[in-house]
């Protein structure tokens, strides 16, 4: 069995009996200083020679003091190990013996030696140590102590140099078990048995327990009170919260446990009802009554209170990390991991108290007056947005998980926040498509987004292809990452589907951040583990992961919730035709305005899309004015058309020149507007300087762009955005309607014999 380092107030005398005998010391050395001048008695002479008529005078002062330091050890030793068990009787025999040394030194000064004799009741002070030293020494070699007596103390000097994490140190001597989840509590019960500790239990855990051939004692043995009302009652007594809360070391505390046969519990092993899970049935109102927990909550806000002496546990997760602490402590718990726990199991009942209200108030039809939502810590980042924002961490409900598990790499701020939307697009696509999709994500906005559909050979050029197999899902990255390269530079990738080996072996010669996945084939995560020298992120996704219906976020000291945008985009929001310039919207068209409106709904509004073939080819985030979004995803899907062209794909590049560095000079030479210095670096790139890509030829080339599908994720409020949209092949449009100009847009569609549908969804997203 182990010891408790504790310290009672008795112990202050010892202490303040260390500093009467320093004092005393010194008073005796300056009696030998003050005789060394009167007597002409100079160091390093110890004694005066027997010749010198003041040998007998400053000898006596000289022995006096140094049979006092012989003596010294012992009574500092005799000190210390009488006070263990018995301060305030080990202080009387200490303060004894140390006013003798007063009269010793005293009497054997004097000159006359027999005088020192009077110091001789000093002896009585030492017998009276000695045996409380030899009491202290029985009971801590006994194997069999009271499972409530006062552990020994140990050595006062260490304690005096470590007190306050000495007297965080808390043993483990009882301990109540009541939980309705048996996982791991039969293994922990057998290692607080193996160590002494005494188990009180209940019905279900204290059958399982004594099932495991462990002793148990029913709580209602120990309270004399039966368990009644069908269980409701059990816990609820004064023998289990005067043990949990009573204060160790408060006189009136202790007085009143021990009037009314309390013992202390220092350990506390509970769950509560699972009450959410319940609801979660659809159980009928009197059931869901039925599961929320009392008795836990109560044992579990009174085991937190007092912490300071008492462990709270109130999960299985945490039993493992409970029994280290103790195998590290000689079985004893810290303050530290007390308070931990202690917070832990407020938050708990916050959180479940908070549930309970929710649905109470659902059940009303109201909203409820105050939202309480606790978080756990899950995972530490290194910074947020910028490296100066720290701490920084993500955090998931108190009751929940995370819907993703980190495989590899270690994700930053915007990585997560990257992947939490990203991978919210692909799955939607998924639904509403039914085909494997992929997207590229920049600062939380696409740089692309695809579904799984063939190449031509324009496209395999353009995109560096080369010899590799393309899987359905290989495409559909292939085309999300091949959208707007130059902006993917970086990206942190989604793909709706199972990874691949194809597609690991295609992405792995991308520059990217991460990925974020369902599932990984075995080569597939090998492959992947290896890239950016092991620090590729991958992250796999919980696809059983329920989004929440609300959702709240916190700016400036406002929290905002609203309803999460949960509507999936799909043919029937395209019924709505206005304008049939371009024919009707056929399922390849109806495939690519769908990509186009669930792209936008991920991205930062004001955004609008260009889609072809299964791929967005150019996306305007961000942008204050709808026509600027237009302008811009323009823009990018003119580079993108023009990748195409033979002078483009005739570029000869130096051996020595990166893929990446590739993508780059060649959207320059499309776009042409280069300043002289740069066209001297730009040059060096290629194994003869390129003849430019004339505005002549780049238009003549885009002429040929046509069967473009445009989204917007908000209405046209003028006929502007069309006018740009027609130059660039642009021949259907879904976009929600409600401008007051949407008769001057028609128009302008009909003008431009392009087909328009009003989904009559707007898919803002901030």
């Amino acid at each position: 069995m182990s010891t408790t380092v504790t310290l009672q107030p008795g112990h202050g005398y010892i202490l303040l009996l260390v500093v009467f005998v320093a004092f005393i010391n010194l008073w005796a050395s300056m009696k030998v200083g003050n005789a060394r001048k009167l007597y002409g008695i100079s160091y390093p002479q110890m004694y005066a020679e027997q010749s010198d008529k003041n040998a007998k005078a400053f000898n006596c002062v000289q022995r006096a003091h140094q049979n006092m330091l012989e003596n010294l050890p012992v009574y500092f030793a005799m000190l210390l190990t009488s006070s263990i068990f018995r301060p305030d009787a080990a202080a009387i025999c200490g303060l004894i013996r140390a006013v003798s040394f007063i009269v010793y030194v005293h009497g054997y000064a004097s000159g006359e030696p027999k005088k020192r004799l009077r110091g001789a009741f000093g002896y009585i002070g030492l017998l009276g140590s000695l045996g409380l030293s030899i009491e202290a020494a029985l009971k801590l070699l006994s194997p069999k102590r009271p499972s409530d007596q006062l552990s020994a103390m140990s050595h006062i000097l260490h304690a005096v140099s470590s007190a306050s994490s000495a007297t965080s140190l808390v043993p483990i001597r009882r301990a109540l078990l009541s939980v309705s989840d048996k996982t791991g509590v039969v293994d922990l019960a057998k290692f607080l048995s193996q160590h002494g500790v005494e188990l009180l239990s209940t019905g279900g855990t204290a059958k399982a327990l004594r099932d495991a051939n462990l002793p148990v004692i029913d709580v209602s043995a120990y309270t004399g009170s039966p368990e009644i009302m069908d269980g409701r009652v059990k816990t609820l007594h004064p023998k289990i919260h005067g043990g949990l809360l009573g204060v160790r070391g408060n006189a009136q505390h202790e007085k009143d446990m021990e009037a009314n046969g309390i013992k202390n519990i220092d350990l506390v092993v509970l769950n509560l009802y699972a009450f959410e899970a319940a609801v979660a049935t659809g159980a009928n109102f009197d059931t869901c009554i039925e599961n929320i927990d009392i008795g836990g909550p109560s044992m579990l806000r009174s085991s937190a209170k007092n912490h300071k002496s008492v462990v709270i546990m109130t999960s299985p997760a945490q039993y493992a990390t409970l029994m280290q602490e103790l195998q590290s402590n000689d079985f004893h718990t810290t303050l530290e991991f007390r308070r931990k726990c202690a917070a832990a199991a407020f938050a708990l009942s916050a959180s479940y108290d908070s549930a309970i209200s929710n649905w109470i108030n659902g059940e009303l039809g109201q909203h409820a007056p105050t939202v309480t939502r606790v978080y756990k810590h899950e995972m530490q980042l290194k910074y947020g947005c910028n490296p100066h924002q720290k701490p920084s961490s993500i955090l998931s409900l108190a009751g929940s998980k995370l819907p993703f598990k980190v495989l590899n790499g270690t994700p930053g701020y915007i990585n997560l926040l990257d992947a939490a939307n990203a991978y919210q697009l692909v799955r939607e696509l998924r639904v509403s498509l039914n085909l494997p999709a992929a997207a590229s994500f920049k600062h939380v906005s696409p740089a692309g987004a695809a579904v799984a559909v063939d190449l031509d050979g324009a496209l395999h050029a353009a995109y560096e292809v080369g010899n590799v197999q393309l899987t359905p899902l290989a495409l559909a990255y292939l085309r999300a990452r091949n959208a707007d390269p130059l902006c993917s530079f970086g990206d942190f990738v989604a793909v709706s589907d199972v990874v691949d080996e194809a597609t690991a072996k295609i992405l792995k010669r991308e520059v990217s951040d991460g990925i974020i996945a369902p599932g990984y084939e075995p080569a597939a995560l090998e492959i992947l583990k290896s890239k950016k020298s092991g620090g590729f992120i991958v992250l796999e996704a919980d696809a059983s992961f329920a989004l929440p219906e609300v959702e709240y976020r916190e700016v400036a000291g406002i929290t905002f919730a609203q309803k999460r945008n949960d509507v999936i985009f799909n043919d029937e929001h395209l019924r709505d035709v206005k304008t049939t310039g371009a024919g009707a919207v056929d399922a390849a068209k109806k495939r690519d305005l769908t990509l186009a409106a669930i792209t936008l709904k991920y991205t930062q509004s004001n955004s609008v899309g260009y889609a072809k073939d299964g791929q967005m080819i150019g996306v305007g985030a961000g942008q204050q004015s709808r026509v600027d979004c237009v302008k811009l995803a323009g823009r990018k899907a003119a580079i993108w058309h023009l990748r195409q062209h033979p002078k483009v794909q005739g570029l000869q590049f130096k051996s020595s020149v990166k893929r990446q560095e590739r993508v780059n000079a060649r959207v320059r030479y499309i776009e042409g507007d280069m300043a002289p210095a740069e066209i001297a670096t730009f040059n060096e790139l290629f194994e003869t300087a390129p003849e430019p890509l004339t505005s002549s030829e780049k238009d003549a080339f885009l002429q040929t762009l046509t069967g473009v599908s445009l989204g917007s994720d908000a209405f046209f409020p003028f006929r502007d955005s069309i006018d740009h949209a027609a130059k660039l092949g642009v021949k259907f449009i879904t976009q929600p309607g409600g401008s007051t100009r949407d008769s001057d847009v028609i128009a302008a569609c009909e003008e431009y014999g392009i087909t328009m549908a009003f989904s009559n969804l707007r898919l803002f997203h901030h």
